[in-house]
């Protein structure tokens, strides 16, 4: 069977998702090396815990790996091939998102493709903590703007900003992860940061639960490639006023580690 590959946005989202799957996961296209202090199991030097800093800027996660080489399958000739699943952080935003994930889709076949990371959670749609599926996934800033607002791409007639999940990939998420919310997620280049940009999101967008900056990118790759597509996120902070001192990336990484053994029981 082919593996699942889980695309996120940065280094310490995708360690936190090996520590959880253990020996089923590696990096994408080789075997991993021995992590030990300042470094993860891919290789990136760790600066900080995920839980004390931005996720993009902080790389470490406090459930270190083991040595590869001290666990079956893993580093010392490992096969990447027949590991269940496949982890790989490819960029920022969701032009990144989008090359990274082509990258890896045009090595070898996978069998689906999941946008894994942490996200805001629109308040009262999703809370800190939570795990959030997307029914669809929206680029919300892709179109144009104008006197009467803000024009969808699909207005001006260039294609369409919102790309279904598949079905049944998202139908055995659910059985798999009951408690999560199912609900539209946003793809943005700009993080939300007002109040004023919060409400017209939530207006517009009335069945969106969280908004993240990679999953659409994401989406496009898998669409090109004809590979099943699922996005799913873990809130850390809610959407509006920037504010650092209320994300709460520790909460967001747990409940990341906590939904990761789910998906090795995706067909």
């Amino acid at each position: 069977m082919n593996p699942l590959l889980l695309v996120t946005a940065v280094p310490a989202e995708a360690d936190a998702l090996r520590a959880a799957l253990g020996p089923a996961a590696t990096a994408a296209g080789h075997t991993t090396t021995a992590a030990g202090p300042g470094s993860t199991a891919a290789g990136h030097t760790t600066t900080a815990d995920p839980g004390s800093t931005d996720a993009a800027h902080s790389t470490a996660d406090p459930h270190a790996m083991p040595d590869p080489a001290a666990v079956p399958g893993r580093g010392g000739g490992a096969d990447p091939h027949s590991l269940a699943v496949v982890v790989e952080a490819v960029g920022v935003g969701p032009a990144a998102a989008a090359a990274g994930t082509a990258r890896l889709l045009a090595r070898r076949p996978y069998r689906a493709v999941i946008s894994v990371g942490i996200a805001g959670g629109f308040p009262g749609r999703a809370a800190v903590g939570d795990t959030v599926l997307a029914a669809r996934t929206i680029a919300a800033d892709l179109g144009a703007e104008s006197p009467s607002g803000f024009l969808p791409i699909e207005e001006l007639g260039f294609g369409s900003s919102t790309l279904t999940i598949d079905a049944e990939l998202l139908q055995s998420l659910r059985a798999a992860l009951p408690h999560a919310i199912t609900g539209d997620i946003l793809t943005l280049s700009t993080v939300t940061g007002t109040a004023a940009t919060t409400a017209r999101l939530a207006t517009r967008f009335p069945q969106a639960v969280a908004e993240a900056m990679e999953g659409y990118g994401v989406a496009i790759a898998a669409a090109a490639a004809a590979v099943p597509f699922a996005e799913l996120r873990t809130i850390s902070n809610p959407i509006g006023p920037r504010d650092r001192a209320a994300w709460r990336l520790a909460d967001a990484f747990a409940a990341l580690r906590a939904a990761a053994p789910a998906l090795l029981t995706l067909p």
